[in-house]
């Protein structure tokens, strides 16, 4: 489990749109009014998109309202095991699996928690989907759709590279996941709510909460 480095919601502040997302929500165009989202106490709420495109630093904004998994704690671990000219292809299938196992013990072990994944790959989905229902809770997700150049810029800017193969194989999957989500809720079975925002809105949906009686502007 992640220890949170930042606080959620700051107390005392009021967002001007506080949203209880369902369905599928879709907040790219020009930046508007901050906005703040709102879901059950059990929720798991899956930050997704493109390497680069902000995921990280959504969730250390986001990290002190729930518990974050992120795929880097394991392979980290795992890495630092390993002698550093073994591949991390050679050990990727032993990273995914315990990576995987957190994430079920962290879904069966209840309270908020958010899930750091690329949201590209349609099997990683369905098993997030299959996972979450088998443990009684509601799976939402949040998509970062920023752009090849933007996320290939913040790759850059933080020194950590996708390679070219991977970095397409991303963009080819998350367009395809897209495409489904703007078909409609049908589209996307065992997802309560699909909220799509671009690097016009990014910085403006400003905190998550689960579960708790604030009350927001109209």
């Amino acid at each position: 489990m992640s220890t949170p480095t930042s606080t959620g919601p700051v107390a005392g502040a009021r967002p001007d749109r506080l949203i209880s997302p369902h369905g599928v929500l879709d907040l790219r165009g020009p930046a508007g009014r901050d906005v703040w989202l709102s879901y059950p106490f059990d929720a798991a709420v899956v930050v997704c998109g493109l390497p680069g495109s902000g995921k990280s630093t959504l969730l250390r904004a986001w990290s002190g309202a729930a518990s974050v998994v992120d795929p880097r704690v394991t392979r980290t671990s795992i890495e630092a095991r390993m002698p550093g000219w073994l591949p991390y292809a050679f050990y990727r299938p032993w990273a995914r699996l315990r990576h995987m196992r957190w994430l079920r013990a962290e879904l069966r072990r209840g309270g908020p928690l958010l899930i750091h994944d690329c949201g590209s790959r349609s099997w990683m989905r369905g098993w997030l989907a299959r996972t979450a229902r088998g443990a009684g809770r509601p799976l939402h997700m949040v998509v970062l759709d920023v752009g090849p150049q933007e996320a290939l810029s913040g790759q850059h800017a933080r020194r950590r590279l996708a390679s070219p193969r991977v970095f397409a194989l991303h963009q080819r999957g998350l367009a395809r996941f897209l495409g489904r989500v703007e078909r409609g809720p049908a589209e996307v079975p065992g997802i309560g709510s699909v909220v799509v925002f671009d690097r016009g809105q990014r910085d403006r949906v400003t905190a998550v909460r689960f579960g708790s009686s604030l009350s927001a502007p109209s």
